[in-house]
C-alpha cells in the first residue's frame, strides 16, 4: 500500500520540503539533513575510509526527526575527508545507503564523503565560465561522444587514456603527426562537447582499473557525483570531482562548452539506489500489487510525478550548472518524465545560466504513472516546454531508414523520398515540432549502427568511394538545415564498430575498447583526411550563414522557399538572407540522392559555388550562372 500513499495529497502536503538537503560543511563543524520520512529511527555512521568492505565505522550517532520527515544531525569539528552513511529502521527493518544528496562518494559509491568543494576547484576556476552567451542553441554544433572513447586507442597519443583529464589534453598527435583528441574537436569546429553519461553509474566496478572495463554509462548509482572510473584514483572521493572540473575548464579554455548526458528516467539498481533503500520504493513508479513500471526497459522507472522525486531531479541538475559550470543537458528518455519538472529544471536554471541549453531525447514512451494527470515530456509535448529542445528521429529515419531496422533505406541510400517530408526536416519543423529551435537533427548517435556501417550494411557491394559520397550527403543534409545539428564523435572519420568477426556491432554499450574506441590512424588514408576536412568546411559554412540558423517560425516560412531545378529527384531550397545578420543576399542548397551527374537550373543571378562534391568551405569553388552539374550522390551549397 505504500507506493500508493507516496503520491496522495495528503502524503505530499505533510512530506514535502523545500530546504536544503544532504550536508552543509564548515571548517568548524558539518549539519547533515536527510528526508526520510517512512523512518522510524535515523543514524548517522561515520567511516576512516570510502571502502564499502572495509570494517571501519568509527562513530554512530541517533538522528533527531525535523520538519516534513527529514532527519537532522550536527558534528563538530572538521570532517572533510570522513565518509558516512545513513541507516535508517522503516518498519523494523535496518536499511543503509549513502546520502542520495552526496557531493563526493567513495569507490563505488557505496559511502557518501563530507566535502569542502572549494578544495576541488582548479586554479582560475572562480573565473571559469562559458563560451555560450547570448547565443541561439541553433548556434551550437554538438559532438556526442564517450569520455573513454576519445582516447583508448593506441595511436590516440593521449596520455590519460579513459580518464577526464585525457578529454582536455591539448598537443596530441598519432605516430605520424596527425592532431587527435581536443585539437582535433577543435579544428572540427565545434561549439559543444556532449559527453555520455559521466556522473557515477554502477555497472563499472572502480576497485578494478587494470580490468578496462567499458560501459556506456546509463546506469545511474550517485547522480551527483562524477564517475570514478575517468578519474586516476576512485577511492579518494576528492579526486574525481577536482578532476572533472580541470577537464571543462580546459574545454572552456579551449572555445569549447560541455553537455551532459543525464539519465534521471532509471536507475542502476533499484532496491539499492539510496532514495528507494531509504524511502522504500519511492524513486520509482510501483502500482498497488508491487509491480514496477518498466518503460525504460530497466524495471524502475523513476516517479518524477512525486514532489519530492520532483525537487531531486531539479537540485541536481541545477547543481551540476552551479557546482561544475556545465553549458547544457541532454535527457535521456525524457518521454518517461513529465512535463513540470522539466519545465521546473529550466526555471531554475536559467535566471543563474541563461547560457545552458536543454535537448531531450523524448520518444513517446509506455510507463504508468502514479498520479491521475500526468503529461508526460516527449517530442509531441515539445511545445510545453519551452525551455527544451528534442532528438528529431524524423530526420534521422529520412536520411539512413527506421532505427532498428538495419535494412531499411533512406534518403541517402536509395529510398524515393516525399518532397514535402524534406522540405518540413530542412526547415527544422517536422510534424512534432512547430520551431527551428526545437529540432536537434542527427543521423548517427551512440544507439543503433555508426553512419558508415549502416551505409555499408544496406549496400554491402557499395566501394568506399560511394559510401563516402553517401556518408558526406547525409551530413550536408542535417548540417545545412534549420535546427541544431549533433554529430557522433568520429562520424568525420568514417567511424565503425566492428567486431572480431567483421560483423558491426549495433549496441556497443558494454563492447571492449577494441570495439568503441576512435580509431585515429584511419586519419592516415587519405580518402579519410577529406572526410574531415569536408566535415569541417560544412561547419564552417553554417557558422558562416545566419540563415541556416533561424530562430522562428516565421522567420522560417518568410526566408526559405522551395526552388525548381528542373532535374527530376533532385531536392532543393532557395533561402533569402536578410534575417540573422545574414549578409549573403541568398542562398541555393541543393541535393542530389542518385549515382548519376544531374544537370540543374538555378535561380536568377551569378552564385559563388562554396559546397560541391567533396568539398566544402566558405571560400568560392567556383561561380555559375543558369545552369549546375551536380555530381553523384552529393551536396551543392552556394550563395548570391
Amino acid at each position: 500500500m505504500i507506493p500508493k500513499v507516496y503520491s496522495s495529497d495528503d502524503f505530499e502536503a505533510k512530506f514535502t520540503f523545500s530546504g536544503d538537503l544532504g550536508i552543509k560543511w564548515s571548517p568548524e563543524k558539518t549539519f547533515f539533513r536527510l528526508w526520510a520520512p517512512t523512518a522510524e529511527k535515523a543514524v548517522l555512521r561515520l567511516f576512516r575510509t570510502g571502502n564499502p568492505e572495509a570494517e571501519d565505522c568509527f562513530e554512530e550517532t541517533n538522528m533527531t526527526a525535523d520538519l516534513c520527515g527529514t532527519w537532522v544531525a550536527e558534528k563538530n569539528g572538521d570532517l572533510n575527508g570522513v565518509y558516512y552513511t545513513f541507516r535508517v529502521t522503516v518498519d523494523g527493518e535496518e536499511r543503509e545507503a549513502p546520502d542520495p544528496y552526496a557531493r563526493a562518494v567513495g569507490v563505488n559509491g557505496k559511502r557518501a564523503m563530507v566535502i569542502d568543494l572549494s578544495g576541488t576547484n582548479p586554479e582560475g576556476w572562480e573565473n571559469d565560465k562559458g563560451v555560450f552567451f547570448g547565443k541561439s542553441i541553433t548556434d551550437a554544433v554538438l559532438y556526442e561522444l564517450h569520455v573513454r572513447d576519445l582516447s583508448m586507442d593506441e595511436n590516440s597519443g593521449i596520455e590519460h587514456k579513459g580518464k577526464f583529464l585525457g578529454v582536455s589534453e591539448t598537443g596530441t598527435k598519432t605516430p605520424s603527426g596527425i592532431a587527435t583528441g581536443l585539437d582535433h574537436i577543435k579544428e572540427l569546429g565545434i561549439t559543444h562537447i556532449h559527453l555520455l553519461p559521466s556522473f557515477d553509474f554502477g555497472s563499472v566496478d572502480e576497485s578494478k582499473p587494470e580490468e578496462n572495463q567499458f560501459n556506456w554509462g546509463y546506469d545511474p548509482a550517485n547522480f551527483n557525483v562524477p564517475e570514478g572510473s575517468y578519474s586516476t584514483d576512485a577511492h579518494n572521493g576528492a579526486v574525481r570531482i577536482s578532476e572533472m572540473k580541470r577537464m571543462i575548464y580546459g574545454l572552456h579554455k579551449n572555445g569549447m562548452g560541455v553537455v551532459m548526458d543525464v539519465v534521471y528516467n532509471h536507475v542502476y539498481n533499484r532496491d539499492e539506489f539510496c532514495i528507494n533503500a531509504l524511502v522504500p520504493g519511492y524513486f520509482s513508479r510501483i502500482d498497488e500489487n508491487g509491480k514496477y513500471s518498466e518503460g525504460s526497459g530497466c524495471g524502475n522507472d523513476t516517479a518524477s510525478e512525486r514532489s519530492m522525486v520532483k525537487k531531486y531531479i531539479v537540485d541536481s541538475v541545477k547543481y551540476w550548472a552551479d557546482e561544475y559550470h556545465i553549458d547544457g543537458f541532454r535527457f535521456d528518455l525524457s518521454g518517461l518524465l513529465d512535463i513540470a519538472t522539466m519545465n521546473e529544471i529550466t526555471e531554475a536554471v536559467h535566471p543563474f545560466h541563461p547560457n545552458v541549453i536543454f535537448y531531450c531525447e523524448g520518444w513517446d514512451m509506455s510507463t504508468k504513472v502514479t498520479k491521475r494527470v500526468v503529461e508526460l515530456a516527449n517530442q509531441y509535448n515539445s511545445e510545453k516546454m519551452p525551455g527544451c529542445s528534442f532528438f528529431s528521429d524524423t530526420v534521422r529515419d529520412l536520411l539512413i531508414g527506421r532505427a532498428g531496422e538495419f535494412s531499411d533505406r533512406g534518403f541517402i541510400t536509395g529510398k524515393t523520398c516525399s518532397e514535402e517530408l524534406f522540405g518540413e526536416c530542412f526547415r527544422g519543423m517536422p510534424s512534432w515540432c512547430k520551431n527551428p529551435t526545437k529540432s536537434i537533427n542527427y543521423v548517427s548517435c551512440h544507439d543503433g549502427m555508426t553512419l558508415f556501417d549502416r551505409i555499408s550494411t544496406v549496400l554491402p557491394k557499395a566501394d568506399l568511394s560511394e559510401k563516402i559520397r553517401r556518408n558526406n550527403l547525409a551530413a550536408a543534409v542535417y548540417m545545412l538545415s534549420q535546427g541544431t545539428p549533433l554529430m557522433q564523435a568520429g562520424e568525420e572519420m568514417l567511424r565503425s564498430k566492428t567486431n572480431p568477426d567483421g560483423s558491426f556491432d549495433h549496441n556497443s554499450y558494454k563492447s571492449p575498447d577494441s570495439v568503441n574506441s576512435i580509431k585515429w590512424s584511419s586519419l592516415d588514408d587519405p580518402e579519410y583526411r577529406k572526410v574531415f576536412e569536408y566535415y569541417k568546411g560544412l561547419i564552417k559554412f553554417r557558422k558562416a550563414h545566419g540563415a541556416l540558423r533561424l530562430n522562428s517560425a516565421a522567420e522560417v516560412y518568410s526566408h526559405i522557399e522551395k526552388a525548381e531545378t528542373g532535374a527530376n529527384g533532385v531536392f532543393a531550397l532557395h533561402i533569402w538572407g536578410g534575417a540573422n545578420g545574414e549578409t549573403a543576399e541568398a542562398i541555393f542548397a541543393a541535393f542530389n540522392p542518385e549515382n548519376k551527374e544531374k544537370e540543374i537550373s538555378l535561380p536568377e543571378g551569378k552564385w559563388k559555388v562554396c559546397i560541391s562534391g567533396e568539398t566544402a568551405g566558405t571560400e568560392t569553388i567556383s561561380v555559375a550562372e543558369g545552369k549546375f552539374r551536380m555530381p553523384p550522390l552529393c551536396a551543392a551549397a552556394m550563395i548570391k
